[in-house]
């Protein structure tokens, strides 16, 4: 399956720098912020300041626009070079890739004109459960059958898990370092310590589906979903059988959906914004269907890893980088040899804006450290109850 690097969450590339302004200029900004007006007497020389203060910022934040831009330029070309070369059988040197981290703006920050008042951002909503199961009822009449307890879900998880061929390592190990360790099946990015917390992404469950992630499963893989969900009714006695039949015609018509576009990822992308697609997403509240989802999402990433001639085992951080990365950028890290990996920056296994958005990463900068950072988040993390009691039900 391929995940777009951009699906993760970072605030962290911009270091600005105010105590370096000029305190008229701040006193005036001040002003402008709270919505007080500049003093008639002392508005030309508030906007001559302004006006001087802009041009530094701009001519500052140009120099490094034009150096960022040359710079993510040579990563995506340096990635094409690197994808042509394995597609020949060629051997990668490690100056396939680009050696240098991602410049980052150390100039003043953009200055604030003193006549028209700073007006905050509105954060952009992102939807929650409550959502996902509203639009399931509204586009589809369906409500999803969701577990009398977490406990339940992680037994049904587990046993989908192993099943797949999935080892004790990766299903916890994971499940520790997306969910925190004691997430719950409904876990949403954002809502890890506060269900009432604002999300921040649709990342959902145990290995953090995004709703594009689930569309793109349901197009891709929904044919499976739908055998397994078939061979469970051809189990049942006749008089049980009407709910889950009910529930196959559901997933039909959702992966006639999920199929209406072709298949890639900023195409899904477009469905997973649609109130159906949030129901679509819904699903992974469903003790029936979530587990298939969570597991296929790793599931996936294990496969390609097998079609590219990758025989072990794949380490639970191995495995990581392919979720958090994308499964072609994180087989690029997977394979890399070790004497690389302390030299080789995170950024080229990134877009721009996810790389952006990725505090971890910008953090741990090279491959090394970003593996061993995982390592280590998944050590602490898995020590917890969640993360204990999902690995008992794997004995």
């Amino acid at each position: 399956m391929r995940t777009d690097p951009t699906h993760r969450c970072g605030l962290y590339l911009i270091a600005v720098c105010l105590v370096f302004a000029p305190p008229l200029f701040v006193a005036r900004s001040t002003a402008a912020q709270t919505g007080q007006p500049v003093a008639p007497e002392n508005l030309a020389a508030a906007m001559a300041q302004y006006r001087g203060a802009l041009a530094t910022y701009e001519k500052a934040h140009a120099g490094y626009a034009a150096a960022a831009s040359d710079y993510w330029h040579a990563v995506a070309v340096k990635r094409q070079l690197r994808n042509a070369k394995r597609a020949h059988g060629e051997a990668l040197s490690i100056d396939d890739y680009v050696l240098a981290q991602p410049p980052i703006y150390t100039g003043p920050p953009k200055p604030q004109n003193p006549v028209q008042p700073q007006v905050p951002p509105r954060p952009v909503y992102v939807p929650v459960v409550a959502d996902f199961l509203s639009a399931a009822e509204r586009e589809f009449s369906f409500a999803p059958r969701m577990p009398q307890s977490d406990d339940q879900f992680k037994r049904a998880y587990a046993r989908v898990a192993l099943a797949a061929g999935l080892t004790k390592d990766q299903i916890v190990r994971i499940y520790s370092f997306e969910a925190t360790g004691n997430g719950s099946y409904d876990v949403e990015a954002g809502r890890e310590y506060n269900k009432r917390a604002r999300a921040i992404t649709t990342a959902l469950g145990y290995n953090q589906l995004l709703a594009t992630n689930t569309v793109e499963l349901v197009a891709e893989d929904g044919n499976r979903f739908l055998a397994d969900l078939q061979d469970r009714v051809d189990q049942l006695p006749a008089d049980h059988k009407w709910a889950l039949q009910n529930k196959i015609e559901v997933l039909r018509k959702m992966i006639a959906f999920a199929r209406s576009v072709p298949d890639a990822w900023a195409q899904h992308e477009m469905l997973a914004n649609t109130q159906k697609g949030l129901g679509v997403h819904a699903l992974n509240l469903d003790l029936d269907i979530g587990p298939l989802l969570q597991t296929q999402k790793l599931l996936d990433s294990v496969a390609f890893a097998r079609r590219k001639g990758f025989a072990r085992t794949l380490s639970a951080a191995e495995l990581e980088m392919m979720n958090l990365t994308g499964d072609g950028n994180g087989f690029d890290m997977v394979t890399m040899p070790s004497l690389w990996r302390d030299k080789v920056p995170t950024a080229n296994f990134f877009q721009p804006s996810g790389y952006a958005d990725n505090p971890v990463a910008q953090r741990n900068n090279a491959v090394a450290s970003l593996i061993a950072a995982t390592n280590a988040r998944m050590d602490e993390e898995s020590r917890k109850p969640g993360a204990q009691q999902l690995a008992a039900l794997l004995q």
